[in-house]
């Protein structure tokens, strides 16, 4: 099937076409556009010229558009879970949760864009500001640029879009390269849901090309991306005085405390560790267990890992299928090879089918290695043993990265003292750092980005804040 550009409501032919194959099996599964200059140039002209229009809109108009949307994705679910299962190779129980959650985002959006509001400022607090009365607007920004990454081609796309039509803005939407289906798919179920020509555009294609297009135009307002901390960086660099929202990466941590019950929380733990092959910002990659706990800990995580299904992601059955690409297959596989190399042992996995990696357990290994001290986006895990949990917060403290991190424990002094003491966007305690709901604030510190999604909070990111003020 050939897959055209979506600007200005209509679907566009681009001078270039290449074919989009399935990372699980290697076989062609469709023909998409691939945009150059000119055509990133129209997707802008386009929603410059729609902006007065969503600006303008009601925002029980923009609620309404949102929840039809909602209800669209809602009837066409299976088809979503499918394009999801076939494009970025997750397994269908899995991508029927991410479409479940795209539902749940673009409600949250239609209901915050009705709580768009500001506050009033007692003025005579201060001298001089006797017979004045003030208060506060927020307004949309303008044109907003979304690049999105294959992890959650449909939910992550809802965190940027919604937020962005919900505050009255318009987008130009540029979807990952091998994740495009989706959103196609859902520019389509935005134009039947009543949305005006022009306020979404998708452009597929180079990331480059077209990133840099979008980053440096000054039409462009706003720049929101979630990807790589070396992009985020790049683009921070370039994109002057527009507002830029960065998720990027994390080696998530979880620390076991002494006198947890292990079976309560192992088969959670695994599941954050593996979900979607480890390809999630939040992956469970680093476990630090109090050393009266490590033997029972690995040894019951191991046994846990050992019953997950591979294979094909269109199999109800299937935990864990193909990496997106052969790249990232074989660099696990050196990764691991590395923190051997370093002392660590490998208690199951460590092997690889085309492009998919076993899920892997790394005991004892280096702080030094790739698998402690960057973002592994695959199945693997390590488990290293701690004497204290000063020590562990120490450990996990000691990385780059700071996007989410739990503790296991039942001690409240020592939750309290761990949730001050993490260098983490959000601390879950008695939960793993997996955990994430759409209406939460989400975002990290350190490389791990700048500003928050999570619909209200992105909705603030993608608004500007006025003050107006009388004299009476």
């Amino acid at each position: 099937m050939k897959k055209h550009l979506f600007i200005d409501g209509e679907w566009v032919e681009a001078g270039e076409y290449r074919p989009l194959f399935s990372p699980y099996n290697g076989e062609q599964i469709a023909e998409v556009a691939y945009a150059g200059a000119a055509e990133v140039e129209r997707a802008i002209e386009a929603a410059e010229r729609a902006r007065p229009l969503m600006a303008g809109m009601p925002a029980h108009e923009r609620a309404a558009i949102l929840e039809k949307l909602a209800s669209l994705i809602r009837d066409k679910s299976e088809e979503c879970a499918s394009l999801i299962a076939l494009e970025a190779a997750k397994p269908l129980k899995t991508a029927r949760l991410e479409v479940e959650r795209t539902i749940a985002t673009y409600k949250f959006a239609a209901e915050e864009s009705k709580r768009i509001h500001g506050e009033t400022i007692p003025m005579d607090a201060a001298p001089g500001g006797e017979d004045r009365v003030a208060y506060t607007i927020r307004q949309p920004l303008g044109v907003v640029a979304a690049i999105t990454p294959f992890n959650f081609p449909m939910n992550l796309v809802a965190h940027k879009v919604g937020p962005a039509i919900a505050a009255g803005n318009t987008v130009v939407l540029k979807p990952a390269g091998q994740t495009p289906l989706t959103a196609l798919f859902l520019a389509d179920l935005m134009q039947q849901a009543g949305l005006p020509a022009g306020a979404l555009n998708v452009v597929t294609g180079s990331g480059s090309v077209i990133g840099d297009c979008l980053v440096t135009d000054e039409r462009i307002k706003a720049v929101t991306f979630t990807g790589s901390p070396e992009v985020g960086i790049s683009i921070s660099n370039k994109a002057g005085l527009k507002k830029v929202i960065l998720e990027l990466g994390s080696n998530s941590a979880l620390i076991v405390d002494q006198g947890v019950d292990v079976d309560a929380m192992i088969a959670r733990a695994v599941t954050g560790a593996f979900s979607y092959a480890g390809q999630v910002c939040i992956s469970l990659q680093r476990i630090y267990v109090h050393e009266q706990l490590f033997d029972e800990f690995v040894r019951k995580f191991v046994m846990q890992t050992e019953t997950l299904r591979i294979g094909d992601p269109l199999d109800l059955a299937t935990d864990v299928s193909a990496l997106i690409g052969l790249r990232d297959a074989e660099r696990s596989l050196q990764w691991i090879a590395e923190a051997e190399k370093l002392g660590a042992i490998v208690s199951t996995g460590n092997r690889k089918d085309g492009n998919i990696v076993h899920p892997t357990v790394l005991l004892h290994v280096d702080a030094t290695s790739k698998i402690s001290c960057q973002e592994v986006f695959a199945p693997i895990v390590m488990i290293n043993k701690v004497s204290t949990i000063v020590e562990a917060i120490q450990l996990v403290n000691d990385s780059k990265y700071g996007l989410q991190a739990g503790i296991y424990t039942q001690n409240i002094r020592t939750a309290l003292a761990a949730a001050e003491a993490l260098e983490v966007g959000g601390v879950m305690i008695n939960d793993i750092p997996t955990f994430r709901l759409d209406h939460m604030p989400y975002g990290g510190v350190k490389e791990s980005g700048t500003g928050r999604e999570g619909v209200k909070y992105a909705i603030q990111e993608l608004t500007e804040l006025k003050l107006i003020c009388f004299k009476k």
